[in-house]
């Protein structure tokens, strides 16, 4: 533990109050680095990053995001500017099959997680889920139930997620490629 206080010492007060309620909870971190601290497979989670450097964000209302926290999952590309338009702390990585979310508490990413699920299930929309997002942020804050915001009320998969695309350069193409860097360089293999 005496790394992690080295490290996060002279961090701002948000990434610093982040880490500590990470590190109470999860115990030390798996990596700690000047700008991060990181647990894997901790709860729910495939990765936990608590960032030295807060990116403000005003939804629902002024702060800073300071923790991500990941889990697999593959999101249609038809959603993805339903998404975007919920809230642009939630990433996805179709690539990897990831989403993670971005917020200054761990209760504002499971919220936020769940109600990416029902955007991308089709129960709600972004704008939908906006409003709901914030009448659950409120009944957290005031220590009323918000189910929403304590746990992920979805299964969440493990592996087996990646949209790893389709090849798209043919034979042929990769071919005439080759054939190109040969002119180009004047490596014709002899």
């Amino acid at each position: 533990m005496g790394t992690v206080n080295a490290i996060t010492q002279d961090w701002p007060a948000m990434s610093r109050k982040s880490a500590e309620q990470m590190t109470q909870k999860y115990g030390p971190p798996n990596e700690a680095i000047p700008s991060r601290l990181i647990w894997y497979n901790n709860g729910p989670w495939k990765r936990t990053i608590v960032y030295r450097d807060e990116i403000p964000h005003n939804f629902p209302q002024p702060h800073s995001d300071t923790l991500e926290q990941v889990i697999d999952y593959q999101v249609p590309v038809e959603k993805f500017t339903e998404l975007a338009k919920f809230d642009g702390s939630v990433v996805v990585e179709r690539t990897k099959g990831e989403v993670s979310a971005r917020c200054d508490m761990e209760a504002a990413n499971i919220l936020a997680l769940n109600l990416m699920h029902e955007i991308v299930t089709g129960t709600l929309t972004a704008e939908q889920a906006r409003e709901k997002y914030s009448e659950e942020t409120a009944a957290f804050v005031m220590n009323r139930p918000a189910p929403f915001a304590e746990k992920l009320q979805f299964q969440v998969p493990h592996g087996n997620t990646m949209d790893t695309d389709h090849v798209t350069i043919t034979d042929n193409l990769l071919h005439q490629a080759k054939e190109k860097f040969k002119d180009v360089t004047g490596l014709n293999g002899e």
